[in-house]
């Protein structure tokens, strides 16, 4: 990573920017999406970074170090033309992301003086008080607004509350601020901030992450974007600010959207025409496609019109039914759909190319074994590619994949493109009985337990979108915490009988009308688990012996009674018996962040032990 650049840099020849600038530690690629991505903050020895927008990175990123990748299904989805690999950070790059100073207050342990990094007049490129020579401290504290902006904590502000003069005078009483810790205790009660001019007491950081703590100074959100730097300029937002701990998980949350390479664009030939498909969707037949290809590729096109053809209609079959204004939630649900399908239908009878990157086969073995259990139509993944994009990003609240409100772009102007990362492995697809699931929803304990967690979720999105008017509704629905807490004990099973670390796999729910099934795949970018491993156990006879171990390990929790019993857990309620003792999973293995649980669907309770879907395998 490289702090970006305070004035415009003289360029080498050939208009190319000559990249000389300091570098500040290191990222892993995924981490520049999932950890470290756009807005977010990232402490770098004794300093403290924002990574900078995307509005320079298409000149920025080297090619060879940040190269395109292609998702065209979602692309679509995002509006996009292509993605592009976070820059490598080796030892040999030549650049990499850029990130500006953040916090800007600083304050130093010595003379205690709390202040703007430059006015303490330090050494270039280091981060020490020019006076005393030891090294800064960044502020611990920053502000955010539920709309994704940051800023600085106003200390004038919180030392001055008790002055007539109030917030109106921020920076008038001639005095300095200073920062220091009486070390009694670890609390904020033990964080002091004065001022100089003595028109104010010495008071402490207590109180100051009450909800309604810089409400009741009159401080409101002025739009600040510090990521942006000054070609962003900030817009009064006008929304209540809150203070958190600089480190917090909620100062930034990615916002990432994935889709699974299937057929017919799983091969990779399709790639040459990323740029063009919005083009040739506007052509209604093959004549005007085809003068269309020869204007463009001067008559070499990379893929014969009959394949561009096809490729153009297995698009079209993605579109929404019956919606001419399909809403981002439909056009995802569409692309799901079709996920659902090809993971369903498999490609066993195809003739598998070296580049084709899906592969989808039946097992071999007796799949009758598993009709007791009520799950069917378990198919190997033999072969997947999934590629991640980061959308945008949330602050304060966990982005929620029906939502899509709130969210702060990753630049100030428009992009063809977004960063992203390709994930290659494997995984098994298992889909539960539609007979016998459409009885077990119609079971009024059943609809009345679910109804419970429904309210709770509806209760946290109505808060969140602030008008209740504009809320999505939420998603949970029986056959989803079904098959959301079955992913869950599945994953966290063969973490524990075939060697898998549980953050190394993932779930991905099919849960809709039509839909009911869930797929488990190796989740990181690195070797673990690709191997065949998690191939061999979907073959139905140890499939159904995991599932019998995995609902019989569900049955019981080191929390119970109150895992079982509680009315409400989780993130907002929207849990029921669920806990990090029995069903939980680290944070990237899950879609929804550890919400919509309830492993009593999966076996009962003690007073309902038939309300469970595999009820009879436990009382069995």
């Amino acid at each position: 990573m490289t702090p970006h650049p305070a004035r415009q840099r003289r360029t080498a020849k050939g208009g190319a920017p000559a990249h000389n600038l300091p570098r500040r530690g290191a990222v892993r690629r995924a981490q520049a999406i999932t950890t470290y991505g756009v807005g977010s903050l990232i402490a770098v020895d004794n300093e403290s970074f924002i990574v900078s927008g995307l509005d320079h990175a298409e000149e920025s990123w080297r090619t060879d170090e940040a190269p395109r990748i292609h998702e065209r299904r979602l692309a679509r989805l995002l509006g996009v033309s292509y993605f592009r690999l976070p820059p490598a950070s080796d030892d040999d790059s030549k650049d990499g992301m850029r990130v500006r100073r953040f916090p800007l207050v600083h304050s130093c342990p010595e003379c205690t003086e709390l202040q703007r990094h430059r006015d303490f007049t330090p050494p270039e490129g280091q981060s020490v008080c020019g006076t005393c020579e030891v090294d800064l401290v960044p502020s611990r504290f920053v502000v955010a607004c539920a709309a994704g902006h940051l800023d600085e904590f106003p200390y004038w502000h919180w030392v001055h509350r008790s002055t007539e003069r109030g917030a109106t005078a921020a920076g008038r009483c001639g005095g300095k601020l200073r920062l220091r810790s009486s070390g009694r205790t670890s609390s904020l009660r033990s964080i002091l901030v004065s001022c100089t001019c003595e028109q104010a007491p010495e008071v402490s950081m207590e109180g100051s992450f009450r909800r309604n703590a810089l409400k009741d100074l009159g401080l409101k959100c002025q739009g600040t974007r510090p990521w942006l730097g000054t070609s962003a300029p900030a817009v009064e937002c006008g929304r209540p600010l809150r203070t958190l701990q600089r480190g917090s998980s909620a100062v930034w949350q990615p916002v990432l959207k994935s889709a699974l390479s299937i057929p017919p664009w799983s091969d990779g030939h399709a790639d040459p025409l990323a740029e063009h498909w919005d083009a040739l969707r506007e052509y209604d037949n093959r004549e005007h496609v085809g003068i269309y290809l020869k204007g463009v590729f001067k008559g070499q096109c990379p893929l014969s019109l009959d394949e561009v053809m096809a490729l153009l209609d297995a698009e079209r079959e993605e579109d929404p039914d019956g919606e001419a204004l399909p809403t981002f939630d439909h056009r995802y649900r569409a692309l799901r759909n079709k996920e659902y399908e090809r993971l369903r239908s498999g490609n066993d009878e195809s003739e598998h190319s070296r580049d084709e990157q899906f592969i989808c086969e039946t097992p071999l073995g007796d799949q009758s074994v598993l009709a007791p259990l009520g799950i069917t139509g378990p198919m190997l993944v033999k072969k997947l590619r999934e590629v991640r994009a980061l959308k945008a990003f949330t602050r304060l609240a966990d982005p929620d994949s029906a939502i899509e409100s709130k969210e702060m772009p990753l630049s100030d102007s428009t992009l063809s493109w977004l960063p992203a990362m390709e994930v290659r492995g494997e995984g098994v697809f298992v889909r539960l009985d539609e007979e016998r699931l459409e009885t077990w929803e119609k079971a009024t304990a059943v609809a009345a337990r679910t109804e419970r967690m429904r309210t709770a979720h509806q209760r946290v999105l109505d808060q969140r979108a602030g008008d209740g008017s504009q809320a999505v509704p939420s998603p949970v629905t029986p056959r989803m915490v079904l098959l959301h807490t079955l992913a869950h004990i599945l994953i966290n099973e063969w973490s524990l009988e075939a060697g898998y670390p549980a953050a190394s796999l993932r779930e991905r729910l099919y849960a809709a009308d039509d839909m009911a099934g869930v797929l488990i795949y190796t989740a990181t970018s690195d070797s673990a688990g690709s191997l065949g491993g998690l191939v061999a156990q979907g073959e139905p006879k140890i499939l159904d012996r995991t599932v019998r171990s995995a609902v019989r390990r569900a049955e019981w929790c080191s929390s119970d009674p109150l895992c079982m019993e509680t009315g409400v857990s989780g993130a907002g309620g929207a849990n029921l018996a669920a806990c990090h003792a029995c069903v939980m999973l680290p944070e990237t293995s899950c879609e929804h962040n550890n919400i919509l649980l309830d492993r009593a669907l999966l076996v009962g309770t003690p007073e309902e032990p038939h309300l469970g879907f595999f009820a009879d395998m436990v009382t069995g």
